[in-house]
């Protein structure tokens, strides 16, 4: 038997939702160290300016797909063009694939936290910790089976009872954490191995102030397809999360004023993470720590909490406290349009869905875990890096499958059914579609050539083209 659909409550659960989704470990992890890699304020320039143009243009797209149609992704897109029923199958594999790795790094981050609660030293610091930790056989996985628990208990909730509820209470708890340790990372000086002092206001401005030393025109695309890959890592666009939840938004819901709540929650909080972590890390290990890459969670930062002594053990409870609930929020998303595709194409309830998503999560996050050890290798990726089993989900999902996917996209709504459809559905109360002509203009002209440049770049050929 049909389940019947559930919805959010309002547009308050609706953009708790959706910010949860998009507040992820992108925004607190991936965020900060490109930014530190990027030209510190010439980054957070170049992204601000992509939420609003192309951000915009994306999130509402998926949004109102999603309302409009009534129907998850799998089946919005056969709805609005049966042609195109295609892109539908395209959306759905990116959380087929997310869904394989992010309980493992929630796993991690669990451990994290597990460890610093428990223990009453800095055993995090230690160097080798965290290689140890994910090349082990049992540890990763019993970490990812808490996590991915916790994250199907949430899922079989249902819409509102669930995936709304915890959101509304995770979320506001969320940028409390963030707001009170970014504060804290400002207050914080040491002396460095020259002998200066170093202060969290000298590591803010380095983090504020654009840095255009060396910049090319072949370093700021670099930068610029930096910011479109964290945008789509960001904002949850292009994979059928944001069309999902729009099919949860009721018909009197302001879509114009949601996408707006949303865009601006999802950048505050990635902002406010780069105030939290840039300036304790500059403080404790340098600018070449702000620029450590990929390990500036894992590695760099229990560094940075050792160093702060007795207050050290109590920032890093509250920080992995606070990457837990945003991991929680974005994998419950994921693991949310697997189970709702599902229900829709067999019709089935949601506990037997959950079950089935779940086993397959579980099931696939074992072979990532033991990517690290019995199953591993290297594997060169398209884009010049070198992946294991996990680098090679990540690459096919967010590097490959978005930019395609927003790039047919873009040509279906404006070129195929015209924008019209979107804004019609945006405007359907009588509500005033603030950035209408940008939208049109984005949509038509320029969305399809970035996103093909993006796309050719990210899989090697624009090299072997240019």
């Amino acid at each position: 038997m049909k389940e019947k659909k559930g919805s959010f409550s309002g547009s308050i659960g609706f953009v708790l939702a959706a910010a949860g989704s998009a507040v992820g470990v992108g925004n607190i992890w991936r965020f900060p160290y490109l930014c530190a890699k990027d030209g510190g304020g010439l980054f957070l320039l170049i992204y601000l300016v992509l939420v609003l143009t192309f951000g915009f243009v994306l999130l509402t797209t998926d949004v109102a797909i999603g309302r409009k149609t009534k129907k998850n992704a799998l089946n919005a897109f056969a709805a609005i063009c049966p042609k195109w029923k295609f892109l539908g199958y395209l959306t759905f594999l990116v959380p087929v694939l997310i869904m394989t790795y992010y309980s493992v790094i929630g796993g991690w981050i669990t451990k994290y936290f597990v460890e610093y609660l428990v223990s009453g030293d800095n055993v995090p610091a230690q160097d080798g910790y965290f290689t140890s930790f994910i090349t082990s056989k049992a540890a990763p996985i019993v970490f990812m089976l808490l996590f991915l628990a916790l994250t199907a208990a949430v899922v079989y909730g249902g819409v509102e009872k669930g995936i709304e509820k915890v959101s509304s209470f995770i979320m506001p708890v969320l940028v409390v954490l963030i707001v009170a340790i970014a504060i804290f990372s400002l207050t914080l000086s040491a002396e460095g191995e020259d002998g200066t002092v170093r202060t969290g206001m000298q590591g803010l401005a380095i983090y504020l102030l654009p840095d255009f030393h060396g910049l090319t025109v072949k370093r700021f695309l670099e930068i610029l397809l930096d910011a479109m890959s964290q945008l789509f890592f960001s904002l949850s666009v292009s994979m059928g999360i944001m069309v999902t939840y729009g099919s949860y938004v009721k018909d009197d819901v302001d879509l114009n004023k949601t996408t707006s709540q949303i865009e601006i929650f999802d950048t505050g909080v990635a902002f406010l993470a780069g105030m939290m972590i840039l300036p304790a890390v500059y403080v404790f290990l340098g600018k070449e720590g702000m620029a450590s890459g990929p390990s500036l969670i894992f590695i760099s930062l229990p560094k940075v909490f050792s160093a702060m002594r007795g207050a050290g053990r109590i920032v890093a409870i509250a920080f992995f406290l606070m990457m837990g609930f945003a991991a929680l929020t974005s994998c419950v998303s994921v693991m949310e349009t697997l189970v709702a595709n599902c229900m829709e194409v067999f019709h089935q309830t949601r506990k037997k869905m959950c079950g089935l998503i779940g086993v397959y999560s579980l099931v696939t996050a074992v072979l990532i875990c033991l990517g690290y050890n019995v199953l591993y290798f290297e594997l060169p990726l398209p884009n010049g890096s070198t992946g294991q089993l996990l680098d090679v989900m990540d690459y096919i999902s967010n590097s490959f499958l978005m930019p395609f996917i927003s790039l047919l996209t873009s040509i279906l709504i404006g070129w195929v059914i015209g924008p019209d459809w979107i804004v019609g559905e945006v405007e359907k109360n009588g509500e005033c579609f603030t950035r209408e002509k940008l939208y049109r203009f984005m949509i038509k002209y320029v969305v399809p050539v970035v996103m093909l440049i993006l796309f050719l770049t990210s899989t090697g050929l624009w090299n072997r083209i240019a």
